[in-house]
């Protein structure tokens, strides 16, 4: 990770632990096997393939969706963006005393999944490339008085371009920004320059094939912020804001856009190589970079080529892991294609990302945003020649959490997380096998994985990796 706070990572060291980490291990396989066996005797019809949907008071959409909350929102994420940039650029390369590492990767990247989690895909609003995007959109339109034509987008690529961002997204801040076991972090003029670079990436895609199309396949943040979206019950359907059964939303997110279920791949592999690195992956690193520096590589570049190859190995095994779960469900008699499978159980682990992301940065996220509201605003630069709001000179109260708190709440999230996506994944299975009999019996290799991600998930808490 980006900071040297051993707090923030949410290290509980193993003879720390109130409870052995093994027999976390052992309870949760058995509260999940005793919840496979519960959902196998009784829930015998899907319940999530209709999302119950009820529109809210009409007055709710007319406000929450009123051009003047719309350019309120947007240009406070167009401003939050421009001071991002300008700290990055312009401010102290300290991480810790930057406002744009902890806003770019704590406030924004860990905020934006927890709040769409709960509240609905609450990004667009303020999403500044969306801002920019629609007001140089509708100048357009105006001098030219016709609008911008856009390139069809290939259906193929579907989200994969988003997949892909969001892997080189966690590459730049992990493993770029990777020092060798000094949590210095990525220096934050390069975080600048990546904002940069991003922002005209991103608004080129979008005046190539439209705002709302890129947001929905290729924008990183969009795509990602709106998968967890899907698990919250408040959303918008046909320009209407309302409420619906939670966790509805999520079954027909992957199913007919080719990439999907690479995002949530990604989110759990990115998620898990970043707890890893640290901890279970810590003498791995060591050898494999000893043999790569013997090479006569650079210190550097040791470090960084071996980082990527774990993390690609990483991502690979998350996949593997989840795909054999998809190649045994095959072996039930009447089950659907391969590809069918793969789509239609990838919703199920969007719980288990966002678990993991609990997991691993809940406490980080509590601790950096006593210093995002605090001294990063007030000295956003770093360079204790301003202080706007008179809390310059606070810092971060580390007894806010204790470590069996930090510990539970891990734990808490990594079951609870598993044992939603082991409910969707049963629901989903009912409806490709009517017969709940062949329905549960495909289950038993999706109990396969999540007891496999439930066990690495405490293996890496256990040993100070999340």
């Amino acid at each position: 990770m980006i900071f040297d706070l051993p707090e923030a990572h949410a290290l509980v060291a193993k003879q720390d632990l109130p409870i052995p980490a093994w027999l976390f291990a052992w309870a949760a396989s058995i509260v999940l096997i005793a919840s496979f066996f519960a959902l196998a005797a009784a829930w015998r019809k899907p319940q999530f393939e209709e999302e119950s949907w009820r529109p809210s008071a009409a007055w709710l959409t007319t406000v929450l969706r009123s051009w003047p909350l719309q350019v309120l929102c947007g240009g406070l994420g167009v401003f939050l963006l421009g001071v991002g940039i300008y700290s990055a650029i312009h401010g102290t390369e300290a991480p810790d005393r930057n406002f744009a590492i902890t806003f770019f990767f704590v406030t924004a990247w860990i905020g934006f999944p927890f709040a769409s989690a709960l509240l609905g895909n609450v990004f667009p609003i303020f999403n500044p490339w969306r801002a920019i995007a629609r007001v140089a959109g509708r100048a357009h339109s105006l001098v030219a008085r016709r609008r911008m034509p856009h390139l069809a987008y290939p259906e193929k690529l579907g989200r994969w371009p988003a997949a892909a961002g969001l892997l080189g997204f966690v590459w730049l801040e992990v493993v770029y920004g990777s020092s060798g076991g000094v949590a210095v972090g990525l220096e934050p003029h390069a975080a600048g320059v990546a904002a940069c670079v991003y922002s005209v990436y991103t608004l080129t895609m979008m005046a190539l094939f439209g705002t709302d199309v890129w947001c929905s396949r290729g924008e990183i943040f969009s795509v990602y912020f709106g998968m967890f979206s899907q698990l919250a019950p408040f959303g918008l359907k046909d320009g209407r804001i309302g409420r619906r059964r939670p966790l509805a939303a999520a079954t027909h997110w992957a199913t007919t856009v080719p990439g999907s279920t690479a995002v949530v791949i990604a989110s759990i592999a990115s998620t898990s190589f970043d707890g890893a690195e640290d901890g279970a992956y810590k003498q791995g690193l060591a050898h494999v970079g000893s043999w790569i520096e013997g090479l006569g590589v650079g210190p550097l570049a040791t470090i960084r080529i071996t980082d990527s190859l774990f993390m690609a190995a990483t991502v690979l095994a998350v996949a593997g892991v989840y795909l054999l779960g998809v190649k045994g469900m095959r072996s039930v008699p009447g089950a659907p294609a391969f590809r069918t499978l793969t789509r239609g159980f990838a919703h199920s682990l969007i719980p288990i990302a966002l678990a993991y992301l609990v997991a691993h940065y809940f406490s980080l996220f509590v601790y950096q945003e006593q210093a995002q509201f605090t001294y990063l605003f007030s000295d956003p630069l770093g360079t204790s020649t301003t202080d706007l709001f008179g809390t310059a000179e606070y810092g971060i109260d580390f007894n806010a959490l204790t470590p069996n708190i930090i510990w539970y709440v891990q734990v808490a999230a990594l079951l609870v997380g598993h044992v939603v996506g082991l409910t969707l994944a049963h629901d989903r299975a009912l409806v490709y096998w009517p017969d709940y009999r062949r329905a549960s019996r495909s289950q038993y290799w999706m109990l396969a994985v999540m007891v496999a991600f439930t066990c690495f998930g405490l293996y890496l808490l256990s040993v100070g990796g999340a």
